[in-house]
């Protein structure tokens, strides 16, 4: 039963993290709206669709980590009940994925696409690509910020269910 509670406090930790993505959204977007309605310059004009596009795919990053995991928190307990054994071994298999999916997206490719954005804003002197470049990076630092956290809580709740099926 012990394990019940460590699964929903960790499905619980991820609806929280999920409003970060929310919220970093919800700014990109204020930011592109801000661009739109007070940029003068042909800079600040550059930044209206890059932050706007971002805010956009943080939101529906956020949004959908948000009700995955707030379904979870209920279906959680039902499926314990059912069968602890299964339970425990679907939630090994499914830590196992995310943990890889992290490893090689997260701490992988989001570091290129870093590399490759800089890059771009040393090279490429125009202020459409200057701008998508610098939105890049910061949306990409959001991630990391977000999914460093969330990798650290995944590591640790596999850790849970890993002692739990030895017991």
């Amino acid at each position: 039963m012990e394990i019940l509670k460590i699964a929903t406090e960790w499905a619980k930790a991820e609806v929280f993290s999920a409003r970060f993505f929310i919220f970093f959204a919800l700014l990109f977007l204020a930011a592109g709206i801000g661009f739109w309605q007070l940029g003068k310059t042909e800079m600040a004009k550059a930044y209206i669709i890059p932050t706007l596009v971002a805010g956009g795919l943080l939101l529906a990053v956020g949004i959908g980590i948000y009700f995955t995991n707030k379904s979870r928190v209920t279906s959680f307990a039902a499926a314990y009940q059912t069968n602890p054994t299964e339970f425990i071994q679907s939630e090994i298999i499914r830590t196992e994925k995310s943990i890889s999916e992290y490893k090689n997206i997260v701490f992988k490719i989001i570091p290129i696409i870093i590399v490759v954005a800089t890059l771009l804003i040393v090279f490429v002197d125009k202020p459409n690509w200057r701008a998508a470049s610098i939105t890049t990076i910061s949306m990409m630092m959001v991630i990391l910020l977000v999914d460093s956290n969330a990798k650290a809580r995944i590591d640790s709740y596999r850790n849970h269910l890993e002692l739990a099926i030895q017991e």
